[in-house]
């Protein structure tokens, strides 16, 4: 995945995904890759209804 999705559903299904299967080891290093602010990131995918658990490393 050259990019990450700009629909909040799909983004998040990504995240996801990939903190799950282990291709990034944090939310920061994903924002990293993708050269994504992660403050942005969060706020963006708060307003849409979805809060970051960091224990569960994991969007809900």
């Amino acid at each position: 995945m050259d990019n990450l999705p700009q629909d909040p559903f799909m983004l998040v299904s990504s995240i996801n995904m990939m903190l799950r299967d282990n291709m990034y080891d944090s939310l920061e290093s994903l924002c990293e890759y993708y050269d994504k602010d992660i403050n942005e990131l969060k706020e963006y995918l708060q307003q849409n209804g979805f809060d970051y658990l960091e224990e569960q490393k994991q969007f809900r």
